[in-house]
């Protein structure tokens, strides 16, 4: 390949990585990562070369990169990319409760439409219910059936 072809690639890969940063999506990055690549391996005499300085490079960024959070004055660059702000208590975020399990086989009464997702109370407390997929009218005893994580399923009690 000419030597104007393989100068092509390398500056096309550095401004689609440039373009990246302001149109995020990860398409027009990877294809200046593609075309970096090529234009490293079509610039040596053959392909096993070109793998190895393209194997030395990406160790090289990624030590760079490990050692660069240690040293403190480029922390702070890097912290520039992580968000800052905190979901507390006392700003009124509260964690999901953990202890949903012990609702199993309990039953109570739903305080709101379940379509299928509702409010419903069970022995004073209340808690964020979904059904297993149908309709349960406001007012309706329900029972536990099962409880995935946060999630609690419900199904209706006929009387």
């Amino acid at each position: 390949m000419g030597t104007g072809f393989v100068v092509t690639l390398f500056i096309l890969g550095i401004v689609l990585i440039f373009l990246e940063i302001f149109v995020p999506g990860g398409i027009l990055g990877l294809f200046g990562i593609i075309a970096l690549i090529t234009g490293i391996v079509l610039s040596v005499d053959s392909l096993l070369e070109g793998i190895v300085y393209v194997s030395l490079l990406l160790i090289t960024l990624a030590v760079l990169i490990a050692l660069s959070f240690r040293f403190s004055q480029t922390r702070r660059f890097w912290e520039r990319f992580a968000l800052k702000t905190r979901q507390t208590k006392q700003e009124g975020y509260v964690a999901p409760k953990v202890h949903y399990e012990t609702f199993l086989g309990k039953q109570g009464i739903a305080l709101s439409q379940l379509r299928p997702a509702g409010t419903a109370d069970f022995n004073g407390e209340r808690l964020d219910v979904v059904t297993e997929g149908g309709f349960i009218a406001n007012g309706s005893k329900i029972v536990v059936i099962e409880v995935e994580g946060t999630r609690v399923i419900v199904r209706q009690i006929d009387d």
